[in-house]
């Protein structure tokens, strides 16, 4: 299956898709993951992964763009939600260079940013490392993703 969209919904208690994420959860403020819960899964789904990605971010270097913010996987399918802050399942690296959530915090000046926080839905669980970084997990989930779908929240410093 291609990453198209699917019916799975993704929400947080701490923004609604299009809006404001809360400075308690970039790195202005306590820099912790926002609570998700999601509906919707397919019947099929042994497990799922998350991102947060925010292409906004003036980073560009091969086979790479944006700035990656949390790479989450190992998340069992009886899951639907994610408390705030949570160091539960495997975290992979983000490109703060740390394993686990790092926050929104775009350059000074430099606009909105969007953070888009993916949720997939994969057919069985494969064996992954920890530490994977949003590619290398990209390329080994792929072929077991059944379903997507995502949450947009925005951020900008002044």
């Amino acid at each position: 299956m291609g990453f198209a969209l699917s019916d799975m919904k993704l929400t947080s208690s701490a923004f609604d898709h299009g809006g404001s994420i809360p400075a308690r959860h970039t790195g202005e403020g306590a820099d912790v993951s926002p609570a998700l819960s999601w509906s919707g899964a397919p019947d099929g789904a042994a497990c799922f992964a998350l991102i947060c990605h925010d292409p906004d971010a003036p980073l560009v270097s091969p086979g790479n763009y944006g700035f990656v913010h949390w790479v989450l996987y190992g998340i069992p399918a009886s899951v639907s939600q994610l408390a705030e802050g949570t160091g539960d399942y495997t975290q992979g690296v983000n490109n703060f260079g740390n394993n686990g959530y790092g926050g929104p915090m775009p350059p000074e000046g430099h606009g909105p940013h969007h953070y888009f926080f993916w949720l997939l839905a994969l057919d069985s669980e494969p064996e992954l490392e920890s530490g994977l970084a949003m590619w290398d997990l990209l390329e080994k989930i792929e072929p077991k993703v059944i379903a997507m779908n995502r949450l947009v929240g925005t951020y900008e410093r002044s």
